[in-house]
């Protein structure tokens, strides 16, 4: 190999994290596309490519059924699954014993033997019935597709199924609502992996957003409201324009033209959540961002999100997050800083 010439650097690509897709008969080919899409787009300050996504199947390389009109054609085995830093189960609609009796196959209790521990383990929607009936959900909190919850309870009790949220990051295993919201926790994964700006980055490209107010509960049906009645959009708009502001519910309420009372039923019924409950996940966000994006002091990222002093937001960030508002941002900033050293 030719020298470099003088005065200039090559920077080694990092050693990409492996991420295996399990695509099972039945599997929805938009959830099996989500993984390479979100993943595959996720690249370091220097362009490298930060994961490596493989897509198997519980047989020997060859077509998978899917729910569509056509198969796909799956190029690795179940081997493959050896070999992953990651495993990703996509919602399928065949899950057979999986999904009626809460029992794994004989293929594919074979097909997750393969799996390492200490293996990072995620699912997409019903793809979470996989990850229960193998036990690694035992004891654990986790969601499905606001639809599947109730069964899903009832088949697996050991599991704390939480049906409002988009998706659930246990640590070691994560758990999504339906379709889409795998979009949010892969997203939400590459954020965790390597900070805010390569997780923008992909978002952009993808043209989603970073972060999806609310969770599940907003997409379960309810009545229709009357057309005329006004939504709490602009006022939720109008907040984030002032999250470093003390704000009052009331002040809220009358940005809608609305009594309290109105507004708080109102909100619930369209973000899923409480007013307040919102204004806070809102400046936790914030306050990530400026952790991880700028120099700003604790104290001053405190008071531009919105919490006022650092002792708030310390006890936001670790109801939220689990951790102090200083080791977030060590671990992110660190990250940011040096993609190429994220644990694998």
């Amino acid at each position: 190999m030719a020298a470099d010439r003088p005065g200039t650097r090559t920077d080694p690509a990092p050693a990409r994290h492996r991420i295996v897709v399990l695509a099972l008969d039945g599997v929805i080919p938009f959830e099996l596309g989500i993984p390479q899409r979100i993943f595959g787009r996720a690249r370091d300050a220097a362009g490298h490519r930060l994961y490596e996504v493989v897509t198997c199947s519980v047989r020997p390389p060859g077509p998978v059924r899917t729910d569509a009109d056509y198969a796909i054609l799956v190029e690795h085995g179940p081997g493959a699954l050896a070999d992953a830093d990651t495993v990703v189960v996509p919602a399928s609609y065949e899950l057979g014993p999986v999904y009626e009796e809460g029992r794994l196959t004989d293929e594919l209790t074979a097909a997750l033997a393969h799996i390492r521990p200490g293996t990072r383990l995620i699912s997409i929607c019903t793809g979470g019935y996989v990850l229960a009936a193998a036990g690694y959900l035992d004891g654990r909190p986790a969601t499905t597709h606001w639809s599947s919850a109730e069964h899903f309870q009832r088949l697996f009790p050991k599991i704390k199924v939480d049906a409002d949220v988009l998706f659930i990051d246990d640590g070691d295993v994560l758990t999504s609502a339906g379709v889409a919201s795998g979009v949010d926790l892969c997203v939400h994964i590459v954020r965790r992996d390597h900070g805010t700006a390569v997780a923008n980055a992909v978002a952009r490209l993808t043209v989603v957003p970073p972060h999806r107010d609310g969770g599940q509960a907003q997409y379960i049906e309810r009545p229709v409201p009357e057309p005329q009645l006004a939504t709490t959009s602009t006022a939720r708009a109008w907040a984030l324009d002032r999250l470093d502001r003390p704000l009052q519910l009331r002040d809220l309420a009358e940005q809608e033209a609305m009594s309290v009372r109105t507004f708080t039923r109102r909100f619930r019924e369209e973000v899923g959540i409480s007013p307040g409950q919102w204004l806070t996940q809102q400046r936790v966000e914030r306050a990530r961002h400026l952790l991880e994006s700028s120099g700003l002091s604790v104290d001053q990222v405190a008071r531009n999100a919105g919490f006022g002093t650092a002792q708030s937001m310390r006890q936001h960030l670790q109801a939220a997050l689990g951790v102090t508002p200083t080791a977030y941002r060590r671990t992110f900033r660190d990250v940011v800083a040096a993609p190429a050293d994220a644990v694998r």
